[in-house]
C-alpha cells in the first residue's frame, strides 16, 4: 500500500495492479502487460525470484521488465535475481525517491542498482577467480569506446549518466551497449553488468 501510494502520486506513472502473492502476480502481469513489475522477494506461493523467472527469466520470449526489491543482507538473492532477469535492484529502506527513479530507468530500459548492492556484488564476482573462468570471450573483441560504456554501466550509471561522463550522445551510449550485448551474448544491461564483474573488465 504505501508504495503504491508513493507510485501513484506521480504524474507519469500509474500502478495498474497490486496483489498479494507470486501466483497472481505472475497471472496479472501476463494478462496486463505493464510496462514494469515491482517484485518483492518475499511473497505467498511464488517468491519474487521464481516470479521473476518466469515473467523476464532466459526462456522467456517476450520478457517483462522486473524490478526486485532486496533487503541488504542477502546477496544470494541479488545474483539469482539477476540470472533471472531483473533490471533492477532496490534496497527497502532506499526511499521514495529511489523507488520512483527505479521504475522509471527500468522503462527507459536502465537497470537502477542501489550503490551499496553494486559494491557487494562487485566483490562477490571478483572474490573467485573460478568465476571469471566461466565467462565466454564476446564473439569479436570489445573496442575501446564499448570497453568505457561496459565500465560506466557495471558501476550503475545509466545511460544519460554514461553520455555525460564519457562526452558521448544518448544514441552513441544505446548503440555501444546494443554492440556488446550482441558480442557477449547479454539480453540486458544488467546482464552486461554481471559480465563485466565476472570477466574482470571491472576490477
Amino acid at each position: 500500500m504505501g508504495f503504491r501510494m508513493i507510485l501513484d502520486a506521480q504524474d507519469d506513472i500509474e500502478v495498474v495492479a497490486d496483489v498479494a502473492d507470486g501466483v497472481s502476480a505472475v497471472s496479472k502481469a501476463r494478462e496486463l502487460r505493464p510496462d514494469v513489475c515491482l517484485l518483492d522477494i518475499r511473497m505467498p506461493g511464488l517468491d519474487g525470484l521464481e516470479v521473476a523467472r518466469q515473467l523476464a527469466g532466459p526462456d522467456v520470449a517476450d520478457p517483462l521488465k522486473v524490478v526486485v526489491v532486496t533487503t541488504f543482507d542477502l546477496d544470494e538473492y541479488v545474483h539469482t535475481a539477476l540470472r533471472n532477469g531483473a533490471h533492477g535492484f532496490l534496497l527497502k529502506d532506499a526511499g521514495p525517491a529511489l523507488l520512483i527513479e527505479a521504475v522509471r530507468a527500468a522503462d527507459r530500459g536502465d537497470a537502477l542498482v542501489s550503490p551499496q548492492i553494486t559494491v557487494r556484488l562487485l566483490k562477490h564476482f571478483n572474490a573467485s577467480g573460478s568465476a571469471k573462468r566461466q565467462v565466454a570471450p564476446p564473439s569479436e573483441p570489445l573496442t575501446a569506446r564499448e570497453l568505457d560504456v561496459v565500465k560506466a554501466a557495471a558501476r550503475g550509471l545509466t545511460n544519460t549518466e554514461i553520455g555525460a561522463e564519457l562526452f558521448m550522445s544518448l544514441s552513441t551510449v544505446k548503440t555501444h551497449l546494443a554492440s556488446v550485448q550482441s558480442k557477449i551474448g547479454a539480453r540486458n544491461r544488467v546482464e552486461t553488468a554481471a559480465w563485466a564483474w565476472r570477466s574482470g573488465v571491472v576490477s
